[in-house]
């Protein structure tokens, strides 16, 4: 009887993770679309009020009103950007007293423009739903070609202090 119990439980705690991973891939998949439509509210809307955006660019750290400060110009134009995630990881945390939950994330994106890039960041369980606490869009650099890089950053860094 206490075998049954546990595999009920476990198959419940299951299917929680499950449909949680499945709300948070239909979050992040929306924030990639709404980006491509150039969908200001929709996009702006997934993100908590406490996010945090981290572009490629090792200056772009944004709050939500900074975020929101850069994509209007462009959403407002009909101007988006369109991520096509290839493969995501989601790990969901409870935190101790089970008062919150978080879900952390990693995924390959597909961009025109920039190739491959990879999204990364944290998401909490609100009473509206996942939303996205942090992200953070990278371009990821094959090892063989990182000194090449690192080395152009370098000089770049030292012509524009």
């Amino acid at each position: 009887m206490i075998k049954i119990i546990v595999c009920l439980i476990g198959l419940c705690l299951l299917n929680v993770s499950v449909f949680a991973n499945s709300d948070i891939d239909k979050v992040l998949d929306t924030f990639h679309q709404a980006a491509g439509d150039a969908d200001q509210k929709i996009y702006l809307d997934l993100l908590d009020e406490q996010a945090v955006f981290l572009g490629t660019d090792g200056q772009e750290r944004w709050t939500k009103k900074q975020f929101t400060e850069f994509v209007t110009p462009y959403f407002s134009q009909g101007q988006g950007w369109r991520y096509q995630s290839r493969q995501r990881n989601i790990t969901l945390i409870a935190l101790a007293n089970n008062s919150e939950q978080l879900a952390f994330f990693d995924e390959l994106l597909d961009n025109s423009h920039y190739g491959e890039c990879r999204g990364s960041g944290v998401l909490k369980l609100t009473s509206d739903g996942w939303k996205i606490l942090q992200y953070n869009l990278s371009i990821p650099i094959p090892n063989t070609i990182s000194t090449d890089v690192v080395s152009k950053i370098k000089e770049y860094h030292q012509k524009n202090r």
